[in-house]
């Protein structure tokens, strides 16, 4: 049996009453875990109070809370660490990070890291830094990222050349040249 278009776009009212088992309307009192009765109206005035604040527009909602500047530059250089100097090779002094880790897999791994890669050259504009030094940072990327797709070599590379250490030394030299606020 098929169904008319006409139901599909506004379903027939049920027939069988208001406590059909398509009618969804609460029937009863409504309980707490803990067996205690809850009043409608106390829960329509919990639901008032329960929002999301995802900032002013669309792109502005930060998931990390309102963090202060220097949170900002700590957190740039935390993610910049982790991608490139995290851990050290046993028996030799060569650090290595996930950006090296990630990039062993074939194209997809240094697209991923890449991106992470932009995204801080993306939090050091939002900084505040000037054009001059985001191009500088994005020839960085672009460098780690073309002969990172190298197999092998490129991942040597990736660990030699620490794209986003050398983004974090040019925000850094930058952030010391400004007035303090």
């Amino acid at each position: 049996m098929t169904m008319p278009d006409d139901d599909i776009l506004a379903p027939r009212k049920s027939r069988s009453g208001p406590h059909s088992p398509g009618d969804f309307s609460a029937r009863g009192p409504i309980i707490d875990q803990e067996g205690h009765e809850i009043r409608p109206e106390t829960l329509e005035q919990g639901f008032r109070e329960f929002r999301f604040e995802f900032g002013q527009g669309f792109g502005n909602g930060n998931p990390f809370g309102n963090l202060t500047r220097e949170q900002r530059i700590a957190r740039f250089e935390a993610i910049a660490r982790l991608l490139d100097v995290a851990f050290i090779l046993p028996g030799t002094n060569i650090r290595y990070g996930i950006d090296g880790l990630i990039g062993l897999i074939p194209v997809i791994g240094d697209l991923i890291t890449t991106a992470i890669s932009l995204w801080l050259v993306r939090e050091a504009r939002a900084l505040g830094a000037p054009w001059y030094i985001t191009a500088r940072m994005l020839g960085n990327v672009a460098i780690d990222g073309v002969v990172g797709m190298v197999p092998f070599a490129g991942d040597a590379f990736d660990v030699m050349f620490r794209a986003n250490m050398r983004n974090v030394r040019l925000l850094r030299r930058w952030l010391d040249k400004q007035p303090r606020m």
